[in-house]
């Protein structure tokens, strides 16, 4: 009949390993006692002694020796048949980011991410406004502005100047005209972008409470086409500009804006993740 003491091959090769049944037994959490029964019991089912009882350990017999190098090359490959055998997750990663820059730069470059890492599994998660990213389950976020937010780490990612852009038809009319009584589109409460325009072009600002205020990019950029304010929008929308559908209403731009990566400090140990983050600073860096 043929051996099938798998349980006491298993701690002989912990045994053998450790020169100590007495170390055997502290990594295998048992007994002294129960380890050394299940060795006397081995060697009955063996037929021959795999130990020499030594005033301090164990040492291995001769067959003991022949059994130890059959033994550790038998359960190596059995772990590594198990690992392959295994079904893994891929890693995941989420990027928080608008549908304006996931459409408008993301979208056409993302391709090659996936080519140079085909076991990240890429999730991107719309983002309409400033939020904290843990609760959210986002790993790294996409974001516009000038980069002085202190909630995470911040790294500039490349940088897109902001300058106002009305429709064609509200560009024709504004010749001439007061810029205080045109609406200016806002991206959220409490953004400072038109303040920071404002102050650049040397123009004082006026404070308007019931200002619109459209978060998503996109929507925004047809609100303008559409007429219905002046907004400050990038170079991202040069489809646009080429078309004559939106206008460049003045030379002057906020240069200190662009888009920025924001992340925990701790995040950068996830290597799916740094993959990312090093993927994308290069593809922006290799854009200009």
């Amino acid at each position: 009949m043929p051996f099938r003491a798998y349980d006491s091959l298993k701690l002989f090769d912990v045994a053998a390993r450790h020169g100590s049944l007495t170390a055997a037994a502290e990594a295998l959490n048992l007994t002294k006692g129960a380890v050394s029964h299940q060795v006397r019991r081995l060697e009955a089912q063996l037929g021959f002694a795999v130990f020499e009882r030594r005033h301090r350990g164990v040492a291995l017999t001769e067959k003991g020796e022949r059994l130890r190098q059959a033994t550790d090359g038998a359960f190596r490959d059995l772990e590594r048949q198990i690992e392959s055998l295994r079904e893994r997750e891929p890693p995941r990663i989420t990027v928080g980011l608008s549908t304006y820059f996931a459409s408008r730069w993301l979208s056409p470059r993302l391709m090659t991410f996936m080519a140079e890492h085909p076991k990240v599994a890429l999730r991107l998660q719309p983002l309409v406004d400033l939020i904290e990213l843990e609760p959210h389950g986002i790993d790294l976020a996409i974001r516009w502005g000038r980069g002085d937010w202190r909630d995470l780490t911040i790294e500039p990612l490349f940088p897109c100047p902001a300058f106002p852009t009305a429709g064609a038809a509200l560009a024709r009319r504004l010749v001439g005209a007061d810029l205080a009584d045109v609406p200016l589109l806002h991206d959220r409460d409490g953004s400072r972008a038109w303040r920071d325009w404002h102050a650049a072009a040397g123009l004082p600002y006026r404070e308007v409470r019931d200002a619109l205020v459209i978060p998503d990019p996109n929507v925004r950029v047809q609100a303008v086409i559409d007429g219905q304010g002046l907004a400050l929008n990038d170079s991202l929308v040069e489809a646009e500009l080429d078309e004559g559908r939106l206008v460049r209403t003045s030379a002057v731009a906020l240069d200190d804006y662009g888009y920025f990566l924001a992340y925990a400090p701790e995040a950068l140990e996830n290597p799916a993740l740094r993959a990312f983050r090093d993927w994308i600073v290069a593809a922006a860096a290799q854009a200009g």
